[in-house]
């Protein structure tokens, strides 16, 4: 896939927006380890929360093992920061951005690995400051074409999204669901992409817990029988510090039970979310 020089050009000013932001975070984000240290409990309720209103930097390292038609390892490093706002009095709004860092194998016997940066998504929920049982958030999620070369859909996406969760005793339970369509791009495909991801976590004593996350998703547009990933298994978490700096550590290993042709067979998930509580 080739690009003029109007696509790169929009491009480099995506990636330096995404960049922009993410520097002009750091200072706020250093402040925040000052401010009064919350309970090691309250942290892993936040750091399971994924529209807590706290700052957080997740970095989240999928490995997934036999990819591809010459069945070799597949690297994507997420870097997710996560921004919080507040919207008047009852109201705050959650960002999520994902930047894929991807180390992708050759798709043919005489082909290369191909490295560089996938396609950004960037979500916002609105969701209460004062939540009744039910914590809730609801907005969209949008795609962003910065990938680089046969890393990339090259197309613009926009949908709904969906995020709900509560807290009974020790068990924390919900869910976040999209989907995104494609709206304009130069690729060849349309894009019709649904992602479920459900969450049910145990909390143990000492700010640890067990995780059950798996994302599934389905690809609409890919004929029958090739549609739906869906993994099934199990991690482990724990909150610690580095010095003053609470980090939520994590590891989880899934097997996808449903697949496409040419999908992973298993995933390595290993995550650093460095948490900044205001």
């Amino acid at each position: 896939m080739t690009w003029n020089r109007k696509e790169l050009s929009v491009k480099k000013i995506i990636l330096k927006i995404v960049f922009a932001v993410a520097t002009a975070s750091i200072v706020p984000m250093s402040a925040a380890v000052n401010a009064q240290e919350p309970s090691a409990e309250d942290l892993a309720k936040a750091a399971q929360n994924p529209i807590a209103s706290m700052i957080s930097l997740p970095f989240q390292n999928n490995t997934n093992s036999n990819f591809g038609p010459e069945e070799k390892t597949q690297n994507i490093l997420n870097i997710q920061p996560v921004w919080p706002f507040s919207v008047g009095e009852n109201w705050n709004l959650i960002t999520r951005t994902i930047i894929p860092v991807m180390s992708q194998p050759a798709l043919t016997p005489n082909g290369e690995r191909t490295s560089g940066l996938g396609d950004i998504s960037f979500s916002g929920f609105l969701s209460p400051k004062v939540a009744g049982k039910w914590i809730w958030g609801a907005g969209g999620v949008a795609l962003l074409p910065t990938g680089d070369t046969e890393l990339t859909a090259d197309k613009w996406g926009l949908g709904p999204s969906v995020v709900a969760l509560t807290f009974d005793g020790a068990w924390v339970y919900g869910g976040l669901i999209n989907n995104i369509w494609s709206v304009s791009g130069s690729g060849n495909n349309d894009l019709n992409l649904f992602t479920l991801q459900p969450f049910i976590n145990y909390n143990l004593p000492g700010a640890r817990y067990f995780t059950f996350a798996p994302i599934i998703t389905a690809n609409w547009e890919a004929d029958s029988g090739e549609q739906w990933t869906v993994p099934l298994g199990l991690g482990y978490g724990k909150i610690f510090k580095l010095g003053k700096l609470p980090v939520n550590g994590q590891m989880s290993l899934y097997h996808n039970v449903e697949r496409p042709t040419n999908q992973a067979d298993w995933q390595l998930r290993l995550q650093l979310q460095f948490m900044f509580p205001r």
